[in-house]
């Protein structure tokens, strides 16, 4: 079943037909790649990136010496992901700044499952490809590249010190039209909110980072309060998800918080 919360408001028929608070289809292909420590491809409606995790044995300069490692992301849209084709950013020399802002978040959030000292001085490269967009590819990157980090975690367990793997990180986007309240925005509905935000949490609860703005005007603090009211039973069907995907992969349940 796909997460609900208490219809707030009506109004017209939403992707595959579901409600305000509900998700799009979530779908998580695992082992997708062969050569990749850990690899999923997640579908969130029509949405679908490919997530890799590859180990690495060295650090970045900074942490040299140091006892610990690091995660870093790469995010980056197909030419074929939108209706009209997008030239590689390879070729135009240089990556946009929305590309840059989005790998920097999908690190973060990713650098909060871990704990770093545990790993060695080891790095984990995630990459996000996305292949088909239809909005929502940022937080669909970080709930799908949390499933292949801890897969490739579970690949080289025997070489990690216990507990490298301290939170289940998920993503949501939730915003505001008409008064209404809408969980996991498609490309026509993010195109269209007055208020449009991408939440990051734990799979307890907590927040790891909000992006939140009022795209074509103000909310109030109830409004906010509904927002991340939503966008947590969202979290929390997406956790469900994730550990369903996980274990069917071969993944033992006392490895994931």
């Amino acid at each position: 079943m796909m997460a609900r919360l208490l219809v707030i408001g009506s109004g017209p028929m939403r992707s595959f037909a579901r409600d305000n608070t509900e998700t799009r289809p979530v779908i998580f292909e695992t082992g997708y790649t062969r050569h990749a420590d850990g690899s999923v491809l997640i579908s969130v409606g029509d949405t679908k990136v490919l997530c890799t995790a590859f180990f690495e044995d060295k650090v970045p300069p900074f942490l040299k010496g140091k006892g610990q490692g690091w995660l870093t992301a790469e995010y980056s849209m197909l030419p074929g992901a939108t209706h009209q084709r997008s030239p590689r950013e390879a070729a135009r020399g240089k990556q946009s700044g929305r590309t840059v802002e989005i790998q920097r978040l999908i690190g973060r959030s990713l650098r909060a499952a871990l704990n770093l000292k545990a790993l060695g001085e080891r790095t984990i490269v995630v990459d996000c490809d996305v292949i088909q967009a239809d909005g929502g590819t940022r937080t669909a990157a970080i709930t799908g590249g949390w499933v292949a980090l801890v897969l490739g975690l579970w690949r080289h367990r025997t070489v990690l010190k216990p507990g490298a793997l301290c939170h289940g990180i998920a993503s949501v986007s939730v915003g505001l039209r008409d008064d209404r309240v809408l969980v996991d925005l498609d490309y026509q509905e993010d195109a269209g909110v007055l208020v449009d935000m991408n939440l990051v949490q734990t799979h307890e609860g907590s927040f790891v980072e909000i992006q939140g703005t009022g795209e074509e005007g103000v909310f109030s603090p109830d409004q906010l309060t509904q927002l991340l009211a939503s966008g947590r039973i969202a979290v929390q069907f997406l956790a469900e998800k994730q550990i369903e995907a996980l274990i069917n992969a071969g993944v033992d349940r006392t490895f994931i918080p």
